[in-house]
């Protein structure tokens, strides 16, 4: 397949003028095709040759202003049409285009429950050719008229309202302008629910077999779009600009969500089947306001070329943390992007794979390597310099530049440039010049802090980095009440670099924390006095973004080898079991984990440390008998099944349908004490059946190819491994729930061999089957406790010799980065 080049953007653009594509599909050709008919109405400014791009199965016909063309000039994913004349055409192509099970293009799946069938389109990036014929790039917006035949006991989604014009017909009215990334369709027997707000149709719909999961949570669902809405339409003057807002919970779906106008699809993970906690919630909240921020950032005004993703996801990542804070009952929401999200950030900033926040230009030469950077520098750190922007900026001045980004681009592209012009409008102060150093530069900067004196203290942060900071200092004592507490005692604010060193009255604090409140993207390493205090007092500090911060800092001096992995665990014992805030416990649990246990421990540590979680999470099931923190319940419940190095207990929760002192099993808890059982060697695979025999539902299905793969037989492993590589069976998340279960600690040398033959098979299965797969294999299927001298080598030559799809070298690049990190932290 050719990828397109921003150069061959760049003169697409300059000849044509795309003003209307008619879309006619029809869905009810079988298991296998669906029949894809497009018309594209276009100008050629000036006479030239280009191309259009598709993708089909058969490609019937094609005719350009009534003249039948040749099919057989179709190459790869491109039809040439060379000597195009000046002034307006109409290209006609006719195809048969395949179904998909990667979740690329027009995705098909049938629920293993009721076997009813849901198609639904994810066209990013470059997969609309999938679907359609088009001129695929997105600066060349248009108008699109889209009609679906479908089953009549069908109902069928598009960007605009649809409206059954006969049994099985469907016709949308036209959308505004908007790029070719960005339709949607999405059609089968769903359960909808719908209502108006503001004047406009607003729906939420699933699957049938979720309909009661998804009834139970429509309050919910509805209550944050609609305060999501009102809030954006109090910040932005650009009213809303689409006729209607869907969101579609729909099956298999690879990223959390897609910002397609008018069609929101979202993981239908996102429907609760079982108990989540008050932050899972809150997350599903920050992707609706995510998404909706993307109406405006990226759909209303929309990148030029890619490499300016970060227009719209960092963008839409700050807005849905800022606005779900402002507008719903979800007000700590910046707790859980600074101890989850944010590290993913610091990580990929810190991996051989880094690159700016706003790459140049040049360095994103085409679609591969554009969709390399959909990563945690585009999403979380990219937020995280709007968070410190607005610090800088004021939000007054700072939205006033990106209303006047949205009046003078709307329903057109635009560039890094005009958006910096754009701020730089509303305000005195130098944004290209903070532009530059954040948003063009790599790298994490790290604050340590220096603190001096008895009668009066003095503050020196020593900063290994280039950027400008403004930044929040809390210092803390002992609470005169309650020494057991910490007190605030002082705050102020102060610029990185200094010009020179603070100096504060009164005695030396017993903490004092840089970057309090997480404004900035940094590193910070607290003075050894404030350490000590941290390590012995860390639960006592009052504000829980405070105590995240307490905890980043020391998450990433496990990393960087400046603190025993032990060390980390040590405190997490002493601390969690007092701290409130469930976004920092489900955070420090993850880090201890499935970081610390599962790969920066050596095999004969590793034991330690899971006793020790075990211990930590029987703490908190006791602290949590009474029934009033469900939600920290839930978590502990959780880590200890993931925890337990002996089957005894879990399987008498498993036997008797309940956890001693509660919650009953759901369908989630069942599964994962089955897989920890399967590990263990405690199950086999008659129980596997019987327990998918319970429950016969898509994420059952996963449950047991997860279990299954666990098993720790020669046999079970071997058929895995067939399962994933030696076909194309699998769909992607069934690909990834049996990659979930074939790698553990504990079978180390059980799946020893696999570890030579992962490179070779990965990279043949990514060839055969694409960038999804690509990024499930490098993601899920990687040996990653393999952290040996052997294993680091067999990636090494890999990567020196073999040549494989863009996608999956990225993610092997970046695992061996941290197959490097790891082996580093055991050495010491």
């Amino acid at each position: 397949m050719s990828v397109l080049t921003r150069d061959e953007a760049q003169t697409r653009a300059r000849i044509l003028d795309v003003h209307r594509y008619e879309v006619s599909l029809d869905l009810t050709r079988g298991d296998e095709t669906f029949a894809s008919t497009t018309r594209i109405h276009f100008t050629a400014r000036t006479a030239g040759d280009t191309f259009v791009e598709l993708k089909p199965a058969t490609l019937h016909t094609i005719t350009l202003d009534g003249q039948p063309l040749d099919p057989e000039a179709l190459t790869e994913n491109r039809y040439p049409l060379p000597g195009l004349a000046e002034g307006p055409h109409e290209l006609h192509v006719h195809t048969d285009m395949r179904y998909s099970r990667t979740g690329e293009g027009m995705h098909r799946f049938t629920d293993p429950t009721d076997g009813e069938t849901y198609v639904y389109t994810q066209l990013f990036m470059e997969d609309v050719q999938r679907v359609f014929a088009a001129f695929d790039q997105p600066d060349l917006k248009a108008v699109f008229e889209l009609s679906v035949t479908a089953p009549e006991a069908w109902t069928v989604l598009t960007n605009a309202v649809a409206t059954r014009t006969a049994p099985g017909q469907w016709q949308a009215a036209p959308t505004p302008l908007i790029s070719t990334y960005l339709v949607a369709v999405a059609a089968g027997p769903w359960h909808s629910i719908t209502t108006e707000h503001a004047g406009l149709p607003f729906g939420i719909h699933c699957r049938r077999s979720l309909a009661p999961y998804m009834d139970a949570d429509a309050e919910e669902l509805l209550s944050v779009t609609r305060d999501c809405y009102d809030r954006y339409h109090e910040k932005f003057e650009e009213p809303y600009p689409f006729d209607s807002y869907d969101q579609a919970f729909v099956p298999e779906f690879n990223a959390g969500a897609m910002e397609n106008p008018g069609l929101v699809t979202f993981r239908d993970e996102f429907v609760y089947r079982s108990a989540v906690t008050e932050t899972e919630r809150q997350t599903r909240a920050m992707v609706i306001a995510h998404e909706m921020a993307h109406m405006w950032f990226g759909d209303l005004v929309t990148l030029q070329w890619w490499d300016d993703i970060w227009l719209n996801e960092s963008f839409a990542e700050y807005m849905g943390y800022q606005t779900l804070t402002e507008a719903t009952r979800f007000t700590d929401t910046w707790t859980d992007f600074a101890i989850v999200r944010k590290a993913w950030g610091y990580d990929a900033d810190q991996r051989p794979s880094t690159h700016p926040v706003a790459p140049d230009p040049d360095a994103v030469p085409d679609t591969a390597s554009a969709l390399l950077n959909f990563d945690g520098i585009s999403y979380a750190k990219g937020a995280s310099a709007l968070r410190q922007l607005v610090t800088w900026l004021g939000e007054k001045d700072f939205l006033a530049g990106i209303n006047a980004h949205f009046a003078r681009h709307k329903f057109g592209n635009a560039t890094l440039a005009d958006f910096i012009d754009n701020l730089a409008s509303a305000t005195d102060r130098d944004v290209h010049a903070w532009a530059e150093r954040w948003l063009r530069t790599t790298g994490v900067d790290t604050l340590t802090a220096d603190v001096t004196g008895d009668t009066a203290w003095t503050l020196s942060v020593d900063q290994d980095g280039s950027r400008p900071h403004r930044i929040a200092v809390a210092a803390f004592d002992p609470d005169p009440v309650d020494p057991d507490r910490l007190a605030e005692r002082d705050r102020f604010e102060i610029d990185v670099p200094q010009q020179a060193p603070v100096t504060r009255p009164g005695r030396r604090p017993a903490l004092v924390v840089l970057n309090d409140g997480d404004h900035t993207y940094a590193k910070v390493r607290l003075d050894a006095d404030s350490f000590k205090t941290a390590v012995r007092a860390l639960s006592a500090v009052p504000t829980p973004l405070t105590r995240a911060v307490v905890w980043n800092s020391a998450r990433d001096m496990v990393r960087d080898g400046d603190l025993a992995p032990t060390a980390y665990l040590a405190a997490a014992r002493a601390h969690l079991p007092l701290e409130s805030d469930l976004a920092i416990v489900q955070g420090v649990l993850a880090f201890a984990h499935g970081q610390i246990a599962d790969r920066y421990l050596d095999a004969q540590d590793r034991p330690a440390a899971l006793a020790l979680l075990t211990d930590l999470t029987r703490d908190l099931l006791r602290r949590t008998e009474d029934g009033n923190n469900p939600g920290l319940r839930l978590t502990a419940v959780r880590h200890f099944i993931d925890a337990a190095a002996q089957p005894d207990t879990i399987a008498t929760w498993l036997s008797e349908g309940t956890v001693t002192g509660g919650p009953e099993l759901d369908p989630e808890l069942r599964w994962r004490i089955l897989a920890r059982l399967a590990v263990l060697g405690a199950t086999d695979e008659r129980a596997i059946a019987a327990e998918l025999d319970r429950d016969r539902s898509a994420t059952g299905e996963e449950g047991a190819a997860r279990c299954r793969a666990a098993l720790p037989t020669p046999e079970a492993k071997a058929a895995a491994w067939q399962a994933m590589f030696a076909g194309d069976d699998l769909s992607n998340y069934l690909l990834t729930a049996t990659a979930q279960g074939f790698w553990q600690p504990e079978q180390a040398d059980l799946v020893r061999e696999y570890v030579t033959r992962f490179y070779p098979d990965a990279v043949a299965l990514a060839a055969r089957r694409g960038p999804a797969i690509a990024e499930a294999v490098g993601r899920h299927a990687f040996p990653v406790h393999a952290a040996d001298a052997e294993s680091l080598a067999l990636g090494e030559s890999c990567l020196a010799e073999t040549d494989m799809i863009p996608a999956l070298r990225r993610k092997l690049v970046d695992q061996l980065d941290d197959l490097r990190r790891a082996s580093s932290v055991r050495e010491g």
